[in-house]
């Protein structure tokens, strides 16, 4: 199928890199608002601490998902080359490597230890 007659798969591309980027600065912007507030209110300042680097990691995430999104569709729009296939993969990896880091730098488990967690918080 020939992907030039679509337009609006570049356009849908654009509009997820535009939110993925939003979803970052926004999460920057909001976390470091309530961490501000945190510390006009006197809270712990190291739990206020390693809250604010949870609600950043939060933040990257979402919007290192949206680019990998945006990063597949504008791949299949444009014309398929080793080159472009060999790009893509390394980009997906770098970022799932760092979706992976963050996820359990915020949460303080691996990603797939999660459900073990969840059934222990359960039992309680």
């Amino acid at each position: 199928m020939d992907l030039a007659h679509f337009p609006w798969i570049a356009a849908a591309a654009h509009g997820l890199e535009l939110a993925g980027v939003t979803a970052i600065v926004g999460g920057v912007v909001l976390a470091t608002a309530v961490y501000l507030r945190q510390l006009i209110r006197r809270d712990a300042l190291r739990d206020a601490f390693g809250r604010y680097r949870a609600n950043l990691g939060r933040g990257i995430l979402l919007g290192l998902e949206l680019l990998v999104g945006a990063d597949i569709i504008t791949t299949i729009t444009a014309p398929l080359t080793w080159e472009s296939v060999g790009l893509l993969a390394a980009i997906v990896a770098i970022r799932t490597f760092v979706s992976v880091s963050l996820e359990t730098e915020i949460d303080g488990r691996w990603p797939w230890r999660r459900a073990d967690a969840e059934g222990r918080e359960a039992e309680r």
